[in-house]
This record gives structure tokens, sequence and C-alpha cells, in this order.
């Protein structure tokens, strides 16, 4: 083949690729975003989509969409994409389950490390704090208030508590503004000018399964899906790993 041939031919190539480039548009919990901000750039290299993506906590996403926003795909806790279902937001059957986080302790860059090897380590390092943060409305924040219930140490938690609708609580640590963050381990280890501590005692330690969800009536749920089994290979589940997670 000649080589203006063979150029004409790589051209009406990336034609066709370029034709069948879809705009996805994607809802996400913000526990997955740092990892969402590897995966993405690569699924769009790779398949020629191109993906806008947002942010918050599950339940102010679940927020969002009763007030009538839509997306092509959602990436949720579990449980929450089960409930989007019966609602007929979510297509049944198409949650795909992602990785799963533990909650952790964190503290600024150089600060002295807690000790929350046991429970009752845990109990004294937070009242020990001069201030803890953690969301108000993300599952983390909320488990943790049940938490500090059971070690007899709410009101004295809360009193010193910075409690942030949403995002990373991490970045209150950073800026010295909280002495400990306690949320998802995948989004305290993914802020600069913090160290990851370790995650809650056993005993006390909850795991969140997220999931993948299509968006009923979206109008590109084949890239939608394709990007779903993108998030489910093999090389993702290592950048799960790496952001703190376990694969599902």
């Amino acid at each position: 083949m000649k080589p203006a041939t063979i150029a004409t031919a790589v051209l009406m190539l990336l034609g066709t690729a370029m034709a069948g480039a879809a705009d996805l548009t994607v809802m996400s919990s913000s526990g997955m975003s740092t990892m969402m901000k590897q995966l993405i750039p690569a699924f769009e290299r790779s398949s020629g989509h191109r993906v806008t993506i947002s942010y918050d906590t599950s339940n102010i996403v679940m927020g969002r969409i009763k007030g009538g926003e839509a997306a092509d795909l959602i990436i949720l806790t579990g449980p929450v994409i089960d409930e989007l279902a019966k609602q007929g937001k979510v297509t049944p059957g198409s949650r795909a389950d992602l990785a799963r986080s533990g909650i952790g302790v964190a503290v600024r860059s150089g600060a002295p490390r807690p000790d929350i090897g046991s429970v009752e380590a845990f109990r004294r390092s937070l009242l020990e704090a001069r201030s803890v943060t953690y969301t108000a409305t993300g599952a983390s924040g909320i488990y943790f208030g049940g938490v500090i219930e059971k070690l007899g140490i709410a009101d004295a938690v809360r009193a010193k508590a910075k409690t942030p609708p949403g995002g990373h609580v991490a970045e209150l640590v950073a800026r010295g503004e909280a002495e400990l963050g306690v949320q998802m381990i995948s989004e305290l280890r993914g802020v600069p000018g913090v160290e990851y501590v370790g995650p809650l005692p056993a005993e006390l330690q909850m795991f969140t399964v997220f999931s993948a969800g299509l968006f009923t009536g979206s109008r590109e749920a084949a890239a939608a899906q394709a990007l779903i089994r993108f998030l489910s290979t093999p090389d993702a589940a290592r950048v799960y790993q790496a952001g703190g997670m376990e694969p599902s």
C-alpha cells in the first residue's frame, strides 16, 4: 500500500472512532474521586469517549437526583444504587461492585501519630485531640457519629468537631484546621499534606462497597457500559488497591 493510501486509511479509522465517540456524564461519590481521577483519563484515551464527572457524598448526590439531575452513570455506595434502582432511576441489574473501603484516621504531615491500635487507645486519642473532623452527610461521617455514641464520648467530640457536609476532610487537616481527620481510607490517602495513620480498630470498623449503575434513560448506555467494564478490569483493581481500597 502506498504511503498516501496508508495515511488515508488511518484518517478514515480515526474519523470512524471520533464519529462513535460519546460525551458521558457521571455522578460519583467523593470516596472514589482519587481513583477516578486516574482511571477516567485512561478510559478516555483508550475509548475515545469524553467524560464529565462530578463528586459529592452519596447522600448529596441522592438529593441532586431527587431534584431532577440526571447522568449516564452513577458511582455510589451499593445500597444507594439499589435504592435508586427501586425508584426507577437506575436500570435494574446494572449494578457492578467496584471496590470497598474501610474508615481510617489521618493527621497533618509531620504531626505526632495518635495511638489507634485498640478501641480504648482510639477513644483516648479522640478525647486528647484538640479537634476532629468528619463529614456531616457522608457514609463514613454518619457512621462515625454512631461510633462516638457507642464509645460514650459523643458530646466531647462534637464540641470540638468540624463537620463539613462533604468533600475531603483531610484538606482541613492539611491546613491545620483540625488535628484528626476521620473518613474513608481512600479519601484520606489521596490528599497532599496529610499522613494516613491507619484504620479504625477492627471492632469499630465498617466497610463500604462502591458500585456503578446505569442511569435509566441514558442516551449513551453503550458507552456507559463500556466504562463500567473498564472500571472492573484487573488494571482498575490495582488502582483501587494503591488508593487504599479492596477490589470487589
